[in-house]
């Protein structure tokens, strides 16, 4: 429903654009261009979040928590570096198809065969092309989510480590914890001894009034 909605405002933007003298073929250049630059962006990005894991090999101690912090956010930035990086890819894809099926559609107006036949192959040789081009953008979009891979298992390790750090340091609470309910406990069951100890004279004594050394 959602690619229904997107596929029906993008062809009512090429529309609107060609009114305004902006053609497909000049939409379909500008995106490719964007395309490129997002990947350049991407690309420094991530040699950025490299040098910054690179760091973390020479770590001697100090603040991890830090560390960690700057790591996350340097891999939250490459994840939306290369889901920006898709995104451009395809709307390349989405005018791509468009141009070509208005070519291809526009192919049975032809009068002349020989023109049309001319046409079909021209079209058939830029498709080529263009499918190419965006093979190659494809395969650098995917070339991205190992080195994502990489990154994020770091960035949890570095996290599960602080976990694991927090869980170690409460160690010595837990020994006190456990102290002071145990004397809390210690002083509550004494005074209960001692309340119902109080509350509770023999049956022999409230019934006669003797104690049992003078029943014997």
């Amino acid at each position: 429903m959602r690619l229904v909605a997107f596929a029906s405002c993008e062809s009512a933007y090429y529309k609107t654009m060609e009114a305004f003298g902006v053609h497909k073929r000049k939409i379909l250049v500008d995106r490719v261009g964007d395309a490129r630059d997002q990947q350049e962006e991407a690309k420094k990005q991530f040699q950025t979040t490299l040098a910054r894991f690179k760091e973390l090999t020479g770590f001697q101690g100090g603040d991890l928590e830090s560390l960690y912090e700057k790591l996350n956010k340097e891999y939250e930035r490459c994840d939306s570096e290369a889901q920006a990086v898709g995104a451009r890819i395809d709307k390349v894809d989405d005018v791509a198809d468009a141009m070509f099926a208005e070519w291809k559609k526009e192919l049975g107006e032809y009068t002349d065969q020989d023109l049309r036949k001319q046409s079909a192959a021209k079209l058939k040789e830029t498709e080529s092309r263009c499918n190419q081009l965006l093979a190659t953008m494809r395969r650098a979009e995917k070339a991205m989510h190992p080195v994502l891979a990489a990154f994020k298992d770091r960035v949890l390790f570095l996290k599960h480590n602080l976990n694991a750090q927090a869980i170690a340091s409460l160690k010595g609470e837990t020994s006190k914890i456990q102290d002071e309910i145990g004397l809390r406990l210690s002083i509550a069951m004494g005074g209960a001894v001692s309340l119902f100890s109080r509350r509770s004279p023999s049956p022999i004594s409230r019934k006669s009034g003797m104690s049992c050394r003078q029943i014997s």
